[in-house]
């Protein structure tokens, strides 16, 4: 792993061979642990280091950019002069932004040197935790185990400098009886990966595999829904890209407003919902900068249902006059006191969804999503959880979802689904109402 003064070697060089007026650099740097396992047997292991250097420069507008893995001297030198001549050939960009100089970047990493030097057979402990649980209950075991350390750098010929570390850790196994009619689901994601309990997942997908038999099919329609941490992440990632400036005021937004302008500062969520990024917690990996290297920063967007802040790109920014605000590549949304048979007693005739998979955007500028439910899905009636149901295909978008809680859970980290937007998340299970499964799905 590169340490802060190694990175700033490679990156002075890297700075030092370039002729162009604008020059920039970024580096990552990742080692990573992984092991996966089926049938309750570990099937592969693997240990990867991956490096990668981006170079950009550009002159009167015209840009190039060429990424390599060689960090030598001669690697660097030959990826600078591919850059270079990229930039010679291309049109001048009309939204070109000249690299930053000097930021102040935040002194902070998120770091646990147990996640950093974790291998297979310390992860094998935990994953023989998940088998156990699955013999027990006469169940087949499946998943994946990741562990990672990662760096990254980023520099200018303007005179900027950044250089940050972390590391993360995931688990996440579905279990299923032999016939392969039933499913449960657990994972969780830490930062520290001793926070990571085997036995404890093990428990949860077991319970949720064995209850989810038989499930009974029920018609289509709006449900009012106790939707865990992993459901409510999956359907709030893709929220993150339409909290933006720009988007809005070209009225490509749902936070457009017909004739002109923006609903900034509007109440559009349930009074409960409140949603902010800290790239500080400590329930995160260490993400001090966004794409464009502005320094991350703590930032509200909506408090109380009202939307109070977008983000915007420096280029937007300097065309509008707004002040530019970095990505939000973490979200927050703190929970209540109440336990998750406190939201189940709440409802008297819903259902409890585990997670849904494969989300995808229908219609980006509602936000609406589709996708299914998996893994368990329950059905509530009078307070009580009183049997397992069909999974649905549903049709929904976030922005509803939040107009519609009624009650939020305890909040627990639960990362959205990486077929959306990549968002570190900290979200509480949501009593919602008025939810729409569009259709049955038979598939388990």
């Amino acid at each position: 792993m590169l340490n802060r003064q190694e990175a700033q070697r490679i990156v002075e060089k890297a700075v030092k061979l370039s002729t162009f007026p604008e020059f920039a650099i970024s580096i990552d740097w990742s080692e990573a642990t992984s092991v996966r396992f089926a049938n309750n047997a570990v099937t592969t292991s693997g240990f990867t280091v991956s490096r990668s250097a981006t170079i950009a420069c550009a002159r009167e507008g015209r840009e190039g950019r060429y990424e390599t893995d060689d960090l030598t001297d001669e690697g660097l030198r030959a990826a600078v002069r591919r850059a270079e001549e990229i930039a010679e050939s291309a049109h001048p960009d009309p939204e070109h932004m000249a690299p930053l100089g000097p930021q102040q970047y935040a002194d902070r990493e998120n770091w646990s040197e147990r996640t950093a030097a974790a291998r297979p057979p310390r992860m094998i402990r935990e994953i023989q935790a998940i088998v156990d649980s699955a013999g027990r209950a006469k169940l087949v075991a499946a998943g994946f185990f990741r562990a990672q350390a990662s760096c990254s750098a980023i520099a200018s010929k303007a005179g900027l400098f950044g250089y940050c570390r972390s590391t993360d850790s995931g688990l996440s196994t579905t279990l299923r009886n032999p016939q392969g009619s039933s499913s449960g689901w657990s994972s969780r994601q830490a930062v520290d990966i001793a926070e990571l309990s085997g036995a404890a997942l093990g428990e949860i997908a077991a319970d949720k595999c064995l209850r989810w038999n038989k499930p009974v099919r029920l018609e289509p329609g709006k449900y009012t829904v106790v939707l865990e941490p992993a459901a409510v992440a999956g359907l709030l990632g893709p929220l993150a890209v339409p909290l933006n400036a720009r988007l809005a005021e070209e009225g490509r937004s749902f936070l457009s407003r017909k004739g002109g302008g923006t609903l900034l500062g509007e109440k559009l969520f349930s009074g409960l919902v409140t949603l902010r990024s800290d790239p500080f917690d400590r329930r995160f990996p260490t993400l001090l900068w966004d794409t464009d290297g502005l320094p991350a920063s703590p930032v509200t967007w909506v408090e109380k249902g009202v939307v109070k802040n977008l983000h915007c790109t420096r280029y937007w920014a300097a065309k509008t006059g707004k002040p530019a605000t970095a990505f939000p590549r973490t979200i927050v949304m703190e929970g209540g006191g109440a336990r998750s048979a406190d939201l189940i007693r709440s409802v008297d005739r819903g259902l409890l969804v585990t997670r849904f998979f494969y989300i995808r955007v229908v219609n980006p500028q509602t936000v609406q999503v589709t996708g299914v439910t998996r893994d368990g899905l329950f059905l509530i009636e009078k307070g009580e959880v009183t049997g397992p149901v069909v999974n649905f295909r549903f049709n929904e978008s976030p922005v509803r979802m939040l107009a519609n809680v009624r009650q939020l859970g305890q909040a627990e980290r639960a990362d959205g689904e990486s077929g959306t937007t990549a968002v570190h998340m900290i979200v509480p299970s949501l009593v919602v109402d008025q939810f729409t499964m569009s259709s049955v799905s038979d598939a388990v």
